[in-house]
């Protein structure tokens, strides 16, 4: 299985905002700057990440974005089911043989063996080394 560059960059943005201190806010521009990645494309994520809940945007010239809940209450099975439009590992619907192919049951089967260890994961859990993620970031706490 293979994750979008939005989900991607979706949980770039969860990670960055759960290495900083809770009252800390971050802007687009800084994230996008950290990860080498794409500014408009990032406001995307991010603003869809707001609407959804994930992150609080607070507006204004020292404004910027942070988390919305503790990390702990970020499920990471959750936010990439939030951020994919599909699961389909293979499209069998033209196929002739998917009613009476295993694959199908195989791949389901697969699939929601891999959503449940995401779902055992909140965002708590991989920000267990804080101190090592904030120097990747380069993050002056």
């Amino acid at each position: 299985m293979r994750l979008t560059r939005y989900t991607d960059y979706a949980m770039r943005v969860l990670l960055y905002l759960g290495a900083q201190p809770t009252d800390r806010l971050s802007s687009i521009a800084e994230m996008a700057d950290v990860y080498d990645i794409s500014q408009n494309h990032l406001m995307k994520v991010v603003s869809d990440l707001v609407n959804a809940g994930y992150l609080e945007s607070v507006r204004g010239r020292f404004g910027g974005v942070r988390l919305a809940r503790a990390p702990a209450e970020i499920n990471i099975g959750e936010a990439i089911r939030h951020t994919e439009d599909s699961f389909a590992l293979v499209d069998c619907a033209p196929c002739i043989i998917a009613p009476a192919c295993g694959l199908t049951s195989v791949l389901a089967e697969a699939l929601a063996a891999f959503m449940a260890v995401l779902d055992g994961y909140t965002l708590e859990d991989l920000l267990s080394r804080r101190r090592g993620l904030r120097a990747l970031l380069a993050l002056r706490l």
